[in-house]
Formats: structure tokens, C-alpha cells, sequence
């Protein structure tokens, strides 16, 4: 298994007004973030917040390319981010409990916190694809280049791991320093990650490692 330490480029925030990080998006040009006054699209390029949705953003944030998914507590929302209306919801597989949300092979991918688990979900109805356990506390889910992706927090430490998406073994991880915590993962499809930043308010980009 591969292991590195995380390499944090750039951190974002912390913003007026907002305390805490739910979940991370990227919509190809802006990060979206959840935050307890709704969803935020943050320009990564200079820092600055573009704008904001009032709707519930209790956890995770994917983007299919179109739409925004946003999970508020037993609900996954359908979110036109224009708008910001919300076109449809389905049940969350965890009810409550769930934690990561990632956008992947037309499906969705949701981590839930407390069990250790990610589930692969339909998109229309919420109906459990696929269940992944994980030995750790899931704190965000991503895919990037075929990769499955996923963030975790226990005692205080965090780290972002790659794994089968088959059996869930864990096949590379990287290390955060000490203390500071990941809600929320996201990759830009290149070669960094953006992590939420839990009770600081912040968004932080991360190096994804270069294949040898």
C-alpha cells in the first residue's frame, strides 16, 4: 500500500458567516460547499464566494455535470444551480447518518459516517446498489480517473484513501496533519483534491500524488 503526507496548496476562508463544512463539490470552474446557511459556489481561483443557495445542506455535494445533489438529513436533493430549486429528492441510505456524496457512472455514491460504509445508490429512486465497508469513520467521497476516493476522521486524525471499489481494500492513503479534519472531499479531475475544512469554516486544496 501506498502512503504519502498530504501537500496542502491553498486554503480557502474561513468566510463571514460561516462556521462549518458539510460537504464539497466541483462543478469543472467553481466549488460548491455546504455550510449550515445553504450551498456555496467559491471561485478557487482567487478565493472569493460567487454565490449562494438557501436551501438545506446538511452534508455531502456531488454535481453530475448538470445538477447539484445535496444531502439533507434523511433526503438527497436534485438542486438546478442556477435557480436553486430543488427538482426532486430521494431517501438517503443512511437516513440521517450519511456523510460523503460523489457523482460516478451515472450513479450516486454516499458515505455513511458512523457504520464505515459507502453505498452506490440509484439516482431516481435511492434504491442500494453496491455497499463498500470501510475501517474508518467516512467523511467525504470522490471519484477521479477510475479511482474511488474517500476521506475518513477517527481520534482526531484524518486521511484520504483510495480503494477498491469492489472489495474496499484500501490500496493508498494520504496523510493530514495533525488536527486537521476533512468534511467533505472532492476532486477537480486533475491533480488536486479540495477537502472541507470541518469547524474552521475552510475549504483546503491538496496535492493528489502523481502516478510513478
Amino acid at each position: 500500500m501506498k502512503h504519502s503526507n498530504a501537500e496542502i496548496l491553498r486554503e480557502y476562508g474561513p468566510f463571514p458567516g460561516i462556521n462549518r463544512v458539510h460537504g464539497v463539490s466541483y462543478d469543472g470552474q467553481n466549488v460548491w460547499f455546504a455550510s449550515d446557511n445553504g450551498l456555496n459556489a467559491l471561485d478557487p481561483t482567487n478565493g472569493e464566494l460567487l454565490s449562494s443557495l438557501d436551501v438545506p445542506a446538511h452534508a455531502g455535494t456531488a454535481f453530475d455535470g448538470r445538477y447539484l445533489f445535496q444531502i439533507a438529513e434523511a433526503l438527497i436533493q436534485k438542486i438546478d444551480p442556477e435557480t436553486g430549486k430543488v427538482l426532486a429528492t430521494i431517501p438517503a441510505p443512511a437516513h440521517g447518518g450519511d456523510s460523503g456524496l460523489a457523482w460516478a457512472e451515472g450513479t450516486l455514491w454516499v458515505g455513511h459516517y458512523r457504520e464505515r460504509k459507502i453505498y452506490q445508490i440509484d439516482p431516481e429512486t435511492g434504491a442500494v446498489l453496491r455497499t463498500i465497508e470501510s475501517n474508518r469513520f467516512v467523511t467525504g467521497v470522490t471519484w477521479v480517473e477510475g479511482e474511488l476516493w474517500h476521506a475518513t476522521l477517527e481520534n482526531g486524525n484524518s486521511d484520504i484513501r483510495r480503494v477498491d471499489p469492489q472489495t474496499g481494500d484500501v490500496l493508498e492513503t494520504i496523510e493530514m496533519p495533525q488536527g486537521i479534519a476533512i468534511s467533505g472531499l472532492e476532486s477537480d479531475g486533475k491533480d488536486q483534491f479540495f477537502c472541507g475544512g470541518e469547524k474552521t469554516g475552510k475549504v483546503r486544496a491538496v496535492r493528489k500524488p502523481r502516478r510513478a
